[in-house]
């Protein structure tokens, strides 16, 4: 589990690849890694990845082709990843809860400086466009985020000068794909009220 608040921008310095995926070496550089031991997870723009050896700042992992086919942005070499390490209990919630599962790849429609700060403007895939509310959370690159405003699919954000700053969003430009999560308790909401619509159903059905 995750907060969406980065604590470095890391770098793919190498991309091995493999039967059924990839081995990512990351320069993690700027990340603390002094509680960081093999099997722990740590957030890649997003997505919640393994640890399976370390070497100084350099962290490894395996990526299988079932997430690179679902997410963006951990095939490039040389590019860079937001990275946050899971949290602990005892940690502030800075952000909103994220699982580091991507939902879905949005398109990036608008990127460019309002003011002081950017605008974000993002249209989400059809699937997961009903989960995003107005003043709701949204997760893009694993960057914990507020919805501004939502016209159909697309959805605008404001980004200010620090999380610029401090995350690979900088970089982004019309036509950027980008990797979402939906806000955890919207998909639980869902859940529910499908639930309950599937029990109502079933107990309203003509008993034979």
């Amino acid at each position: 589990m995750f907060s969406g608040i980065v604590a470095a921008v890391g770098r793919i310095e190498h991309i091995e690849p493999l039967a059924d995926g990839v081995r990512l070496t990351v320069d993690t550089a700027g990340l603390d890694l002094a509680d960081v031991v093999l099997g722990d997870s740590i957030a890649n723009s997003g997505v919640c990845l393994t640890v399976i050896a370390i070497d100084g700042t350099r962290v490894k992992f395996d990526v299988s082709r079932e997430t690179l086919n679902c997410t963006v942005g951990l095939d490039v070499a040389g590019g860079a990843v937001n990275l946050e390490k899971a949290l602990r209990l005892a940690d502030r919630l800075g952000g909103h809860l994220v699982t580091g599962h991507v939902d879905g790849v949005g398109e990036v429609l608008r990127f460019a400086p309002v003011g002081e700060s950017h605008e974000l403007v993002i249209r989400a895939p059809a699937a997961i466009a009903g989960y995003i509310a107005k003043k709701g959370s949204i997760t893009v690159n694993g960057v914990s985020l507020t919805v501004n405003r939502v016209d159909g699919r697309d959805f605008s954000i404001n980004l200010i000068p620090h999380t610029v700053a401090m995350t690979n969003l900088k970089a982004l430009a019309a036509g950027s794909r980008v990797n979402l999560e939906i806000d955890l308790i919207a998909r639980y909401v869902e859940r529910m009220l499908a639930w309950r619509s599937e029990q109502d159903a079933e107990h309203a059905a003509p008993q034979a």
